[in-house]
């Protein structure tokens, strides 16, 4: 039987500090989302000036990221590529840049998705979050 990784608290807040961190250095008013491997919601940040909507995008970037273990930017390309009929999958949302996986010894144990400015600036600040656990 393996023994499985998850995010606790401390690590939650790590990245949240990190992410955050980054959004202000380059004044940027975004919304962050942390979720778990399954793409459950653990943290939601919305930063002063963040657009509402922005509050929405974040956990779909995030859930994304996770289900699908891979940057939400992979279905962004898939669509812009030709291939609509993505956007039939059922439960996915967030198919924008700005969703990256959280991954610890090859295994995806949650991901940040990132939303309030241009989307390869989300997936900046989701990776600079991600950087903090020293992966």
């Amino acid at each position: 039987m393996k023994t499985k990784s998850f995010l606790e608290l401390a690590d939650v807040k790590a990245i949240a500090a990190a992410a955050e961190a980054e959004a202000l250095k380059n004044n940027w008013a975004v919304t962050i989302a942390i979720s778990d491997d399954a793409g459950n919601l653990l943290w939601l940040q919305r930063l002063d000036g963040a657009a509402a909507l922005s509050s929405h995008i974040a956990p779909a970037k995030a859930h994304t990221a996770a289900m699908g273990r891979r940057e939400s930017k992979v279905y962004e390309d898939i669509i812009n590529g030709g291939r609509t009929a993505f956007l039939t999958a059922p439960l996915v949302e967030g198919l924008l840049e700005g969703g990256v996986p959280i991954v610890k010894d090859g295994h995806v144990i949650g991901a940040v998705g990132v939303s309030g400015v241009k989307s390869n600036e989300d997936a900046q600040i989701a990776k600079a979050g991600i950087a903090a656990l020293g992966l």
